[in-house]
């Protein structure tokens, strides 16, 4: 059974579908700041969708459009990552661009719920500290 497209990708999936090794992944993220995967504890690294999407275009770069590594960098820092991610034919992901999934649609274990209404419980504090500071209360 193959994972879906939003799914997290383990770095030896994330290397198969880039057609890459699992050591330049590694590498890529010490020379691009904009590669960062989750870590989970033991530094076991997830890539999100939008993750592979940036390798994707890292990869295009370097290895298609003759890129080199310093390219892609002044590349990044001149155009930002819209650039990297449209050299992949990702499209970027805006806000509000598609249904947003409810806590009851996901699918975790009630440890996971709990850490997830927390984290949320925390954002929505932080904002209304911002919305006081800001004199939007």
């Amino acid at each position: 059974m193959s994972k879906g497209p939003d799914a997290f990708r383990t770095i030896s999936e994330a290397a198969d579908e880039l057609d890459v090794p699992q050591h330049v992944l590694r590498f890529w993220e010490t020379r691009f700041s904009f590669i960062r995967p989750m870590k989970r504890a033991g530094g076991r690294r997830f890539y999100r969708p939008q993750d592979i999407a940036m390798l994707r275009g890292v990869k295009t770069l370097l290895h298609e459009d003759g890129y080199t590594i310093k390219g892609v960098q002044k590349l990044h820092k001149e155009e930002g990552l819209k650039r990297v991610l449209a050299a992949s034919g990702a499209r970027p992901i805006r806000a509000g661009s598609g249904p947003v999934p409810s806590l009851a649609d996901i699918e975790l274990d009630d440890a996971g719920r709990v850490r997830l209404s927390s984290a949320l419980d925390d954002l929505v504090a932080a904002k209304a500290r911002l919305d006081a500071l800001l004199g939007r209360a």
